[in-house]
């Protein structure tokens, strides 16, 4: 009787250490592992902010030199404008001049595609003869 209590006890005893041990062991062991993973995702949060402020700083860049362009073309064209009418020598040449330059500046719209007349949709199989085998008969594609 004390030989197989001492063989039930002894496992149990064991058991029960390994969970303490090891309990153990996992409570140290994560304050380890997160401060790295913690560490790494703190890196990858600034990447990202840093990835969105310089997104934001382009476009910023990009609708400021836009701003300047369409500024610069303004300018140009009442630039051209002055001079057409300063210096044309006579009115019809003046009212050409003009006309070139507001033609320029209003493009005629552009004509849209129609769509096909045929509306009927793309078919996902082959296409057969009436009353030919189609392509899941069993005698399809056999030579007789």
């Amino acid at each position: 009787m004390e030989h197989s209590l001492l063989v039930w006890l002894l496992p149990t005893l064991a058991l029960v250490v390994g969970v303490a041990i090891g309990f153990l062991i996992a409570r140290l062991a994560p304050n380890a592992a997160p401060s790295s993973t913690q560490r790494q995702l703190d890196d990858i949060q600034e990447r990202f902010d840093n990835y969105q402020n310089e997104v934001v700083t382009h476009f910023n860049s990009t609708a400021t030199l836009v701003k300047k362009l369409t500024q610069s073309y303004q300018e140009v064209q009442d630039h051209l404008a002055e001079g057409a009418n300063r210096l044309a020598l006579d009115e019809q040449t003046r009212q050409r001049l003009l006309a070139s330059l507001h033609a320029d500046a209003v493009q005629a719209p552009r004509e849209r595609l129609t769509p096909p007349r045929n509306q009927e949709p793309p078919r996902d199989y082959a296409p057969k003869a009436p009353n030919a085998p189609g392509m899941l008969d069993e005698h399809y594609g056999l030579k007789k």
